[in-house]
């Protein structure tokens, strides 16, 4: 596993979730014609569609950025490897519920791909529970590939970056967001976390979880199978190499936010999705505004852990 010695460690800003859930609806009614955000008990997440291995979203929630973009681009360093069960170890959590997006092990896969980590890490007397998801490009139709991380593999390993949310996945109260029909710019995922920053200038708080994308489309990314032999020195030159698709629902999400970066090169934003149709990897935006409807669970993370921050660093390939 890469260097994990380096972790830093941050405190963020907690608002009581009342507060936060009025900063939010007020926020998200810029964007969303209708836009509801409430404190409510979390639905058990082991139940349809979300599949997870643990109850819930509660119990000591905290994010970690790994690694980064600059181990991927301008061009890759696939010596970085990382495993869940021993970041939730540097979480200062061992056997935490671990959830978020990444990319794999190139390693292990034989290939690169996107993540959609969902991992309970193992504790003593309990191995690891692997429910992650990974997608990919099908070589036979150049279409989504999107595969069960256990049906292949055994380990709990994954490669160059990842944004994630840990917890103890207990029952508890949560955000609930609902949103329909956008109206502004943002995604779901940006107006929410837009609307941190603007409310709490000067603090930086996170929020991690999952939310549905029940109807509409959206638009994603997945990675190539081969990683890019020419540098990828800008945004233009990412997305050129980056495949895209529009998806339908319903989609499950994972999502990390950050309000403000406060110093430690943060990817301010990450979320991935999968569904039980074959389809998955990075979400952009919803491309239905008109029809689209959003069902989320989230909470605000009491600390962020730095992980192998990379030495150098640019703002390329991030959105």
């Amino acid at each position: 596993m890469s260097d994990v010695r380096k972790t830093e460690k941050f405190q963020l800003y907690v608002p009581i979730l009342e507060e936060l859930c009025d900063v939010l609806q007020r926020g998200l009614k810029n964007n969303f014609a209708d836009a509801q955000v409430c404190v409510v008990d979390c639905p058990d997440l082991t139940q349809d569609p979300f599949k997870f291995p643990v109850k819930g979203l509660c119990g000591k929630p905290r994010i970690t950025d790994v690694g980064g973009v600059p181990y991927l681009v301008p061009l890759v360093k696939v010596d970085k490897e990382y495993n869940m069960n021993t970041v939730s170890k540097e979480l200062e959590l061992p056997g935490a519920f671990i959830l978020g997006a990444g990319a794999v092990s190139s390693k292990n896969v034989g290939m690169n791909a996107e993540m959609m980590p969902l991992v309970l890490t193992e504790a003593e007397g309990r191995p690891a529970v692997n429910s992650s998801w990974f997608s990919s490009i099908n070589p036979d139709n150049n279409q989504c590939l999107l595969e069960k991380y256990s049906d292949k593999f055994s380990d709990c390993d994954f490669g160059l970056l990842a944004n994630l949310y840990a917890c103890e996945g207990k029952p508890g109260k949560v955000i609930e967001v609902r949103a329909k029909r956008r109206i502004g710019e943002e995604s779901l995922v940006g107006a929410l976390r837009k609307t941190m920053e603007e409310h709490y200038p000067d603090k930086s708080l996170a929020l991690g979880g999952t939310f549905l994308i029940q109807k509409g489309k959206a638009k994603i990314h997945i990675m190539p199978r081969e990683f890019s032999a020419c540098p990828l020195n800008s945004n233009d030159d990412v997305n050129k190499w980056l495949k895209h698709f529009e998806v339908s629902a319903p989609l499950i999400c994972q999502s990390v936010m950050v309000s403000r970066d406060p110093g430690l090169d943060l990817r301010v934003e990450h979320t991935h999705c999968f569904s039980h149709h074959g389809e998955g990897g990075h979400y952009y935006i919803d491309t239905t505004p008109d029809t689209v409807e959003y069902l989320g669970y989230f909470m605000p993370a009491e600390f962020v852990y730095r992980i192998d921050r990379p030495s150098e660093t640019h703002e390329v390939g991030r959105d």
